[in-house]
């Protein structure tokens, strides 16, 4: 080969080396953030498999001393299932939320009853999922960050087009009810 063809040869196979590495850069780029959003989910999940864990416990302390408020009973045990089945952030941060309102619920038939407030197991109990509670909220943050960033690479250029071409979509966020949000605003109130 003459030295007039071997040149532009080479140029144009180092432009595609290039853009080969360039390609694969942004698609591990991708993959990484799409990994982060799914590793960070998980951490809601444990979370609230755990929440889902304390629940049936909280209701049989709480049935013991008001045996007569089974409409709120059975709102919890429908709401802690409706939660258990679904999938999906924005199906899970619904049903989370109707979760919430029932065990506020739950929560105001305990107040009624200072003998019930008292019960060392009702309080540990309380304490665990008020725990729990906040480490959700933490999860959720991490989670919605996470997905942020993984939903801006989705949409910026030049990655947008390897996300389209590889199946990379947009993920739903964690996000609270509106009237959950609206609590969680709240200050708390205190009484001296």
């Amino acid at each position: 080969m003459t030295m007039a063809i071997l040149i532009p040869l080479v140029v144009i196979l180092g432009l595609m080396f290039l853009v080969v590495v360039f390609v694969i850069g942004l698609y591990n780029g991708l993959q990484r953030k799409k990994l982060g959003v799914e590793n960070s989910w998980s951490d809601i999940d444990v979370q609230l498999k755990r929440r889902h864990d304390l629940i049936p416990n909280l209701v049989n302390s709480v049935k013991g001393y008001a045996a007569h408020e089974s409409g709120t009973f059975e709102a919890v045990t429908a709401a802690r299932a409706a939660a258990t089945g679904a999938s999906g952030a924005a199906a899970q941060g619904g049903a989370e939320s109707m979760l919430t309102q029932a065990l506020g619920k739950l929560m105001v038939v305990a107040e009624a009853y200072p003998e019930l407030k008292a019960n060392t197991n009702f309080l540990q109990l309380q304490e665990e999922l008020t725990s729990t509670e906040n480490k959700i909220g933490f999860a959720r943050q991490h989670y919605n960050r996470t997905v942020n960033q993984y939903n801006e690479a989705t949409k910026v250029f030049p990655s947008n087009l390897i996300a389209g071409m590889f199946g990379f979509t947009e993920k739903d966020f964690f996000e609270l009810d509106a009237s959950e949000a609206a609590a969680v605003k709240q200050a708390p109130k205190v009484d001296f």
